[in-house]
C-alpha cells in the first residue's frame, strides 16, 4: 500500500483539543502523527481548515442486512461512522440458518444476500472484504432462544438454559462482543430475568458485554426496565449497555448515574424524539405470536378474528406510557411489505384507518395480514422533546452514540441517515459536545467498551480508520419528509488505510470487515 499523508489538519485526539499536525497512513495502520516529511511515492491529501478524526462507531446499528447495499454504506460514511455494532435487539441472522430474522425482523434488518452459515464465524466472514463498512456483532439471545425452544412462552428448563449458554459461549468464541437482549420483541419477552443471567456468564467470561432493548416501552416505565438490568449484570458479572435510552433526560441522568453505584453500565440514545419499530410488536399479542409468525399472519386474514385482536389486546395501546390514547395518530407506515397498501406509506394509522373507513386496530392488523408481518412505522412519543432536553443525557460520559438506524422503507425514520450528522451539526455547534469529547463518545470509548482493539483513535500503530471534517460545512439534511439525504461535510475517509469517499465520492466497496472481540483477534 502507498502511503498516504494527510497534509495540514488539525488532529482530534480523544478529549482533547485540535492540534495541527499532518497524518500519515501506512500498511492499514496509523504510522505518524506530527511533521511528516513526504516522499516522492507518497499520496498527500490537503487537509488545511479540516479535522482529522478517527472513524466513528454506531453502537447501535440495523444495517446486519443493508449494509452491502451502497446507499446504506454511502448514507453512513457521509456522517463518518466507519464500523457499526449489528445483531442488536435478540434477533438477527446467526448462529442458525438465519430464517427467524430474516421473517421476523425484515422490516429492521433486511435480509442477508449472501449467508447460508450457521454460526456467528460464518456471518462475521460476510463482512470481510465486501463492504466499506466494519461491521461487529453481538449474540442475539432471541434468535438463541428461537433456535432452542422454538417461541414457547414457557420458563426455560435447567437443559434448555445448559443447550442456550453453549450457543453463546460458540458465539463469543466465534467473535461476537458479546449478547443483545429485545425484551418487548417475541420471543425475548417470554425470557425472565434468571434466564438472561444464565446466558449472559459465557459473556462475562469472555469479556464481553450485555446489550439490552429493556422490557416495558421506556419512558416512564425505565425505572422497573432498569432494575431488571442491574440484577442480569449483577448476577453474571456482566458490563451492561443499554439500547436507545429514551426518556426524560433528568430521568435517564438519573437512572444511569444510580446504576453506575451497581453494575457497569452504559448507554447509547439518537437524537430524535420519534422512534422506529415493527408495527407487529405494538398491535401483536404475544399469544397469538407464539402460533408461528406464518400461522399469526394467516390466521390475520380473517376479519373476525382482527376485530377481535383489535378490541382487546390494540386497546390497550392507549394505557401505554409511550403512546397514549391518541397512538393512531401517533404513528406513522414506515414500510409495508404488501403492495396493496403502497398509499399508506407515510399516513399516520388513524389516517390511512378513515381513508378505507375502518377502525385503527383493525387497519392496522389487515396490513400486517398482507403483509406476512413485514411492516415497520415510526412513532412520535406523546411528548416531542427538543434539543435542549436532549443535550443533558447527550453530554452524559456515560453516553456513546448510536442511531438504532433501520434502512428499509419508502418512509423509513431519517436517523439512519442523519443521527451522526444531528450529533455533530446540532450538538457540537451548539456547544453540548466538544470536538474531543465527539472522538471520546463515538471512537474511543466505543471501541474500548465493545472490546474493537486498535480501533477508536488517533495514535501510531492504530488501525486506520480515519475521516476528515469541514467544521464549516458539516450539515445533516435528512428529515422526516426526506429521510434519505445524505449528511454534508465529511468527503474523506479511510478504512483500514484504504481510502474509501474520495471527496464525496465512494471509490472502495471492500475495505470493511467483520470485527471479532480484540481478545481473540486485532
Amino acid at each position: 500500500m502507498t502511503r498516504t499523508v494527510l497534509r495540514g489538519g488539525y488532529v482530534i485526539k480523544a478529549g482533547a483539543e485540535p492540534q495541527r499536525a499532518d497524518l500519515a497512513l501506512d500498511g492499514g495502520l496509523i504510522a505518524m502523527i506530527g511533521t511528516v516529511h513526504t516522499e516522492p511515492d507518497d499520496v498527500v491529501v490537503d487537509c488545511a481548515d479540516r479535522l482529522i478524526m478517527p472513524g466513528l462507531i454506531d453502537t447501535h446499528s440495523h444495517a446486519d442486512g443493508q449494509v452491502f447495499d451502497e446507499e446504506v454504506a454511502f448514507a453512513l460514511l457521509r456522517q463518518g461512522v466507519t464500523t457499526v455494532i449489528a445483531g442488536q435487539d435478540g434477533v438477527s441472522f446467526a448462529p442458525g440458518d438465519g430464517l427467524f430474522a430474516s421473517r421476523y425482523f425484515a422490516a429492521i434488518n433486511g435480509t442477508h444476500p449472501s449467508y447460508v452459515g450457521a454460526s456467528v464465524a460464518d456471518l462475521l466472514s460476510t463482512y470481510d472484504n465486501t463492504t466499506p463498512i466494519n461491521v461487529g456483532y453481538l449474540v442475539p439471545a432471541g434468535t438463541v432462544r428461537e433456535m432452542i425452544m422454538g417461541l414457547s412462552p414457557e420458563p426455560a428448563t435447567a437443559e434448555q438454559i445448559n443447550a442456550m449458554q453453549e450457543v453463546v459461549s460458540k458465539g463469543m468464541v466465534d467473535g461476537a462482543l458479546g449478547l443483545s437482549t429485545g425484551l418487548d420483541y417475541v420471543p425475548g419477552l417470554f425470557a425472565d430475568a434468571e434466564e438472561i443471567t444464565a446466558l449472559c456468564r459465557p459473556v462475562a467470561a469472555a469479556g464481553g458485554i450485555y446489550v439490552t432493548h429493556m422490557r416495558g416501552g421506556y419512558e416512564e416505565n425505565s425505572a422497573a426496565g432498569l432494575d431488571e438490568v442491574i440484577n442480569i449484570c449483577a448476577g453474571a458479572g456482566v458490563r451492561g449497555h443499554v439500547s436507545h435510552f429514551h426518556a426524560r433526560s433528568e430521568m435517564i441522568t438519573e437512572l444511569v448515574e444510580q446504576a453506575n453505584t451497581t453494575v457497569d453500565l452504559t448507554f447509547d440514545s439518537y437524537p430524535y424524539s420519534r422512534g422506529c419499530t415493527l408495527l407487529g410488536m405494538l398491535l401483536l399479542p404475544p399469544e397469538l405470536l407464539r402460533r408461528g409468525l406464518d400461522v399469526c399472519a394467516s390466521q390475520l386474514l380473517d376479519p373476525q378474528l382482527r376485530r377481535e385482536t383489535a378490541a382487546g389486546w390494540v386497546d390497550r395501546l392507549q394505557a401505554r406510557a409511550d403512546m397514549g390514547p391518541q397512538w393512531a395518530d401517533h404513528v406513522r407506515f414506515a414500510h409495508i411489505a404488501a403492495s396493496g397498501f403502497d398509499w399508506a406509506h407515510g399516513l399516520s394509522v388513524a389516517e390511512a384507518a378513515r381513508t378505507v373507513g375502518t377502525t385503527p386496530g383493525e387497519l392496522g392488523l389487515q396490513v400486517l395480514a398482507e403483509s406476512g408481518l413485514e411492516v415497520s412505522v415510526v412513532m412520535a412519543t406523546p411528548v416531542e422533546r427538543s434539543d435542549e432536553e436532549m443535550a443533558v443525557h447527550l453530554g452524559h460520559p456515560r453516553h456513546m452514540g448510536g442511531s438504532d438506524g433501520i434502512f428499509i422503507g419508502r418512509s423509513p425514520h431519517p436517523r439512519g441517515w442523519g443521527a451522526f450528522g444531528r450529533y455533530l451539526d446540532v450538538f457540537v455547534r451548539r456547544g453540548d459536545l466538544s470536538w474531543g469529547q465527539c472522538v471520546e463518545r463515538f471512537s474511543a470509548a466505543p471501541a474500548r467498551r465493545f472490546g474493537l482493539g486498535r480501533r477508536g483513535s488517533l495514535q501510531p500503530g492504530a488501525v486506520a480508520d480515519v475521516i476528515v471534517v469541514d467544521p464549516q460545512a458539516v450539515q445533516v439534511r435528512a428529515s422526516y419528509a426526506e429521510p434519505r439525504r445524505p449528511m454534508e461535510g465529511i468527503d474523506d475517509i479511510w478504512v483500514s488505510g484504504v481510502r474509501v469517499l474520495d471527496a464525496g465520492r465512494l471509490v472502495s466497496r471492500s475495505a470493511g470487515r467483520g470485527l471479532r472481540h480484540s481478545g481473540l483477534e486485532i
